[in-house]
């Protein structure tokens, strides 16, 4: 009697967990962490009620089996699952996903380690990422943020700053601001309107200054109604007895 069995190709690739989750280097550049931490944040507020959308910091993603990962400073992905089966990503593997990462973030470190050339022909031709953000903040005669989009698989350079992405819901663009207490040019979230998205950070800030507003106003009032009541006592008049009629 034959058996006949069902051949998944699949299953002989390796999983995301037997996979390293990094290429262990470490980044050279703090803002290479700090840039899509930002963008990540900022992520998880606005789309907190979503559910099919990924944002990578510093993870691989493996798009060959025979190749080793890429790791981007920053990645995000739509239409995919944002936990799997409850439990976090340890790196990004594209024969489980079914689905490319929709936009790449690289923050350019001083010795340009091929985010203008080898990093950006691979994510144009191999992985098909239909938009490269590339920011700079060493750089002085161009601008420091170029956003590309896939066009017949080569990049083309958008213009604009912010950067509306139709595909994505959003814009990015460069700003100076405050994150974690350092005052620089971040990268931001904008919505239709060119407004920029408030990061959490901001977000607090604005409850606070907010709650001690009215907090304030509500001292200042009490503050009227004592003085009323005072200067109605010093007439002759009683505020509790003339209430009651």
């Amino acid at each position: 009697m034959r058996l006949m069995l069902n051949y998944n190709p699949l299953h002989c690739l390796p999983s995301s967990e037997e996979l390293p989750n990094s290429d262990d280097t470490p980044v050279d550049n703090e803002l290479q962490d700090l840039i899509p931490s930002l963008l990540k944040s900022t992520l998880a507020l606005v789309w907190s009620d979503r559910w099919d959308w990924y944002f990578g910091v510093n993870m691989g993603i493996y798009y060959d089996p025979n190749k080793p990962a890429i790791v981007p400073d920053g990645f995000l992905s739509i239409e995919v699952k944002r936990f799997i089966d409850g439990d976090l990503r340890l790196s990004y593997v594209l024969w489980e996903e079914q689905k490319p990462p929709v936009l790449v973030v690289e923050v350019a470190s001083p010795k340009h380690l091929g985010e203008y050339s080898s990093k950006k022909e691979l994510y144009a031709q191999e992985l098909g990422i239909l938009y490269y953000v590339v920011y700079n903040p060493f750089r002085r005669k161009k601008s420091p943020l170029e956003v590309y989009q896939l066009e017949d698989g080569e990049y083309v350079l958008m213009s604009g700053d912010p950067i509306w992405l139709p595909e994505i819901g959003l814009g990015i663009g460069r700003e100076r601001g405050i994150y974690q207490g350092i005052a620089r040019e971040w990268l931001y979230w904008y919505n239709e309107k060119g407004e920029r998205l408030l990061t959490p950070e901001e977000r607090i800030l604005d409850a606070e200054q907010r709650a001690n507003f009215e907090a304030q106003r509500r001292l200042e009032a009490e503050e009227q109604v004592h003085i009323l009541t005072e200067r109605l006592k010093s007439l002759g008049f009683e505020p509790e007895t003339m209430a009651g009629n």
